[in-house]
């Protein structure tokens, strides 16, 4: 039986920016993209209620992956549709990089001046922790993970067809490589190298 978790009040705030910061760069290189119906539907918004999937939420919470509700677009409304694909799929992952790198930031100079203390420290820390995370499991090409988006967008129209039937199974898929620990084996390098790269930034900067 699975007990509460005595972090879960610094987890969930921590959840919760980086699955709406995460869909808010969805909607908004949409929308700039020329694309309205993120807009249209509510989810140009950092309102967190707007992105929740109760399921996505719950499966990071407990396992450290997860997803939020997808933003829909009409990428027939953007000029060039394979490249606007592209670009607001990768939106996601690369805001999640930027926010990690943003709080680690905040981190080290709430350190400096040691102007928190404490256990709410632990929500910038687990805010952190998360992006490193989601920024990786996102870029995963395997649907409907934002990386699959990018794939299908760079085949050719058959083999993206072909690949894109795959998404109705792709949670599935996830949920057994979850369980017999291939997830990990392939992310946890990619996070590793990428807290890296930004613990390397901070050094350059402090």
């Amino acid at each position: 039986m699975i007990g509460l978790d005595p972090d879960m009040i610094f987890r969930i705030p921590a959840l919760l920016i980086t699955l709406t910061v995460h869909e808010y760069a969805h909607a908004r290189m949409a929308v700039a993209l020329g694309d309205p119906t993120p807009r249209v539907l509510g989810r140009l918004t950092l309102n967190p209620i707007a992105h929740l999937d109760p399921v996505g939420l719950i499966m990071m919470w407990l396992f450290k992956f997860g997803w939020a509700k997808p933003v829909p677009i009409n990428p027939g409304n953007f000029a060039n549709v394979r490249q606007g694909t592209i670009l607001v799929s990768l939106a996601g992952p690369v805001s999640n990089i930027l926010l990690a790198l943003v709080t680690a930031i905040v981190i080290v100079l709430l350190s400096i001046f040691d102007l928190v203390k404490g256990e709410w420290l632990k929500v910038l820390w687990l805010t952190y922790s998360y992006n490193i995370v989601f920024a990786v499991f996102n870029l995963l090409p395997l649907p409907p993970l934002d990386g699959s988006k990018v794939v299908a967008s760079l085949l050719p129209g058959r083999q993206a067809y072909a690949y894109e039937r795959l998404e109705p199974y792709g949670p599935w898929i996830l949920l057994a490589l979850v369980y017999l620990g291939v997830i990990s084996v392939v992310t946890r390098p990619l996070e590793y190298a990428l807290s890296s790269f930004i613990n390397g930034i901070i050094r350059l900067i402090f």
